[in-house]
């Protein structure tokens, strides 16, 4: 893994959120995904880790968001982390699934990665975190992998151009959203060996 991308572990990285500005909406959910290679040699997800955030102090709640993600922050048995603890969960997962591939440091995929980078690097920020794991601005994006494969950059839409299952009633869960773009994110991949194989 480390020969195939100059050093990196590419991990699939999904937030839930408050809304979509990084720097005013509360992160609420974070899922990753490291990619791994199956006994086949072939591009695979890893272990997911995820996490609940409790949103931060002064942070906006957009009730059309709300709606779309239907999380109810006050829920009883969500079980969720301030951000800095939420964070630590997450890199600790990441950096010895880097550790484990051989790479120095991870790069973050996403749909639509620079969303997920950006409330990623905003919480960072906010609690002043020193061990964060993700190149600080350089990702892969599905979006632009799926344009390029099927023609398709809607998650959805791309998942079912590649012949993968998608069910819309566990959308805008960040690890449903991760683990199908994890999923997405290597059938491109592997498709892609397959046809440059010598």
């Amino acid at each position: 893994m480390a020969e195939r991308f100059r050093g990196f572990l590419p991990v699939v990285v999904d937030v839930e959120t408050g809304g979509f500005d990084c720097t005013r909406h509360a992160l609420l959910e974070i899922a990753a995904v490291p990619i791994v290679f199956d006994a086949d040699g072939r591009f695979a997800p890893g272990e997911t880790v995820s996490t609940h955030v409790d949103p931060y102090e002064g942070s906006i709640l957009d009730p059309k968001s709300m709606e779309v993600t239907g999380i109810d922050v006050t829920h009883p048995f969500r079980n969720a982390k301030p951000e800095r603890e939420a964070l630590d969960i997450i890199f600790r997962h990441v950096r010895m699934a880097a550790r484990d591939a051989g790479c120095q440091r991870a790069i973050l995929v996403g749909h639509n990665a620079s969303f997920d980078l950006g409330f990623i690097n905003a919480a960072v920020a906010r609690v002043a975190h020193k061990r964060n794991p993700f190149h600080p601005f350089s990702t892969f994006d599905t979006v632009t992998l799926a344009g390029l494969a099927y023609g398709q950059t809607v998650l959805s839409r791309a998942m079912q151009a590649a012949g993968l299952a998608w069910d819309d009633g566990q959308a805008h869960s960040a690890v449903y959203d991760c683990e199908r773009t994890a999923e997405l994110f290597c059938t491109v991949l592997n498709r892609w060996e397959q046809r440059h194989d010598p």
